[in-house]
């Protein structure tokens, strides 16, 4: 087989060592191999870096293990091409068991051109992910607290959560402060309602008669100052986000033309894909890689199961969420899109599929630079208009009517 890069390097990557194997080719004489162990202290990691600089290495490889990949990869980046691979594409090789023949067949694989780099953003995006998922851990942390916080007012005979929508609205958070204050009589807390929430207050009173003991108040107190401390640590993530969206702005202004997308939305999505989009070269390769469109399962002429495949889990969630607001977006396409997929096919599938459309129009808006435009409602309707008529003219005939088309203009 051709070589590819002839001065290379393959990394088998741990937590505490990486085994290199530098591999070089000269034209007319045999491939000269050598295999050395590094410790991943920062000293020992440039130590690696002087070592391939010196024999002239262009080309690094190693695989995607956990978080370990990211001292060696920092270090690295400035000066080698640098591919990270996914461990799946390299282990089909079976006895290979020991990390010199590991950092080996990564090398030889690399020299031939075989191995396909991972999708690494730069710096800047990097650092921005880091903080969006960061934040997405500590809402999904303060949505848990919250569960457990019903549990315990479950557990103290208090209904609450039966009555308001939100136990960490503004009067449910009052009515818990008073409790943690001992105040126990259900009418003194009913009576902290507000707004439309007094219309409840019979409601209220019955909900709030239970049996609150000191037991149930310290642990209301632990938890109440878990959320406190988790709404502090969001709000301080979300303004250092704001500081680092500033260079992106412009992207963030495009996506939220997009319906169903909010600012916080495109802030994950460009976290996620970064904002240059001639990383993947059509739209499909970005659905693909955020494992974000129909999956591929044939055989023997058959077709099986299409459901998505593992991808982006960061990612997916977002456009998920965007996917159902924008089915609650009226007069837009994508509306139109989810309605009448759900009536086929579920409304779960449709989001899934609302979902990959607003990733596409995402790749679209930040290639181009250009504002959404939408397709307006119809569009699915105006795609085929005979067909849509023969549709509903044979609905119609199969209940027992005599159905006349004549045109809206032709009429009048």
């Amino acid at each position: 087989m051709e070589i590819v890069f002839p001065r290379c390097c393959g990394l088998d990557v741990h937590k505490e060592t990486v085994v290199a194997c530098l591999r070089l080719q000269v034209p007319g004489e045999e491939v000269h191999k050598e295999i050395r162990t590094f410790s991943t202290m920062t000293d020992e990691l440039l130590v690696l870096y002087d070592w391939l600089y010196a024999h002239g290495v262009t080309h690094v490889a190693m695989e995607s293990t956990g978080v370990y990949w990211k001292p060696i990869f920092n270090l690295l980046e400035s000066q080698f091409e640098v591919l990270l691979v996914n461990a799946a594409h390299i282990k089909a090789v079976p006895g290979r068991k020991t990390d010199v023949k590991d950092c080996e067949w990564i090398a030889d694989l690399l020299a031939h051109g075989l191995l396909r780099g991972s999708f690494i953003p730069p710096v800047p995006i990097r650092d921005l992910r880091d903080l969006t998922r960061l934040r997405k851990s500590l809402i999904d942390d303060r949505t848990r607290i919250i569960n457990r916080l019903q549990k315990l007012l479950e557990s103290a005979n208090i209904k609450l959560a039966s009555v308001v929508t939100d136990v960490m609205g503004a009067s449910a958070r009052a009515m818990l402060s008073a409790l943690l204050e001992g105040v126990i009589e259900p009418e003194a807390l009913a009576d902290l309602a507000r707004g439309r929430l007094r219309q409840k207050l019979p409601e209220l009173r019955r909900a709030l008669e239970g049996r609150f003991r000191s037991h149930h108040r310290f642990l209301l107190e632990q938890l109440l100052s878990h959320i406190d401390f988790l709404d502090e640590s969001i709000a301080r993530i979300s303004e250092e986000v704001v500081q680092r969206i500033v260079p992106f702005q412009r992207q963030v202004e495009l996506l939220c033309t997009i319906p169903g997308i909010s600012r916080r939305t495109a802030e994950v999505l460009i976290s996620e894909i970064g904002t240059d989009m001639t990383r993947f070269p059509t739209a499909a390769n970005l659905a693909s890689w955020a494992g974000m469109c129909p999956g591929n399962h044939e055989s023997a002429g058959k077709r099986y199961s299409g459901r998505t495949r593992k991808g982006n889990s960061w990612l997916r969630r977002a456009l998920l969420e965007a996917a159902w607001a924008a089915a609650r977006s009226k007069n837009c396409y994508l509306f139109s899109q989810y309605s009448r997929l759900a009536a086929r096919r579920g409304k779960k599938k449709a989001a899934i599929a609302v979902a990959h459309s607003l990733l596409v129009i995402a790749y679209h808006v930040l290639k181009n630079q250009t504002p959404y435009r939408d397709l307006g409602v119809d569009f699915l309707d105006n795609l085929n208009l005979k067909r849509l008529q023969r549709y509903h003219v044979r609905r119609l005939e199969n209940l027992g009517f005599k159905v006349t088309i004549e045109p809206l203009q032709e009429a009048a």
